[in-house]
């Protein structure tokens, strides 16, 4: 969990405050997982990238000053930090590779760098409610092949 909040903020000691928020919320909210919905593992980690995002929401950052690229990421891993989530471990990397372009885009800045709707549509200067109409695709698609 401790690597997706890292994915999210820059700042380790700000990222291990969202940690042990996130610890608190797991335990205050445990009551709210529902099996039907997904793994407690993945439950957790949506929690821990959400509470990421929220913080520096708050704080009133912008988040595309705040959020690392591919880049800053592999740098951190190689230089020691063995705790980042490899979402590649489930495959998700390799199916959003497979995906066209325009769905790939998308699903790379919402859930890989943590953009919002409004933000993606800015930063690739496209209508609102394309980047809705994309985003629902490529779940979809997403859907599609976990659930064969």
């Amino acid at each position: 969990m401790y690597g997706i909040v890292c994915r999210v903020i820059a700042d380790e000691e700000t990222a291990r405050d969202v940690l042990q928020e996130v610890f608190v919320k797991i335990w205050n909210n445990i009551d709210k997982f529902d099996t039907a919905k997904g793994r407690l593992y993945t439950w957790m980690l949506n929690l821990a990238r959400n509470t990421a995002i929220d913080k520096l929401r708050s704080k009133g950052e912008k988040m595309q000053g705040k959020i690392q690229t591919g880049e800053d990421i592999v740098y951190k891993q190689e230089q020691g930090l063995k705790t980042e989530q490899q979402t590649d471990t489930i495959g998700l990397k390799a199916i959003v590779a497979e995906m066209q372009p325009e769905h790939k885009t998308i699903v790379e800045l919402a859930y890989f760098k943590g953009y919002t709707l409004d933000e993606i549509s800015k930063a690739l200067d496209i209508p609102l409610g394309t980047v809705k109409t994309r985003m629902r695709k490529a779940i979809s698609l997403l859907r599609q092949h976990y659930n064969s």
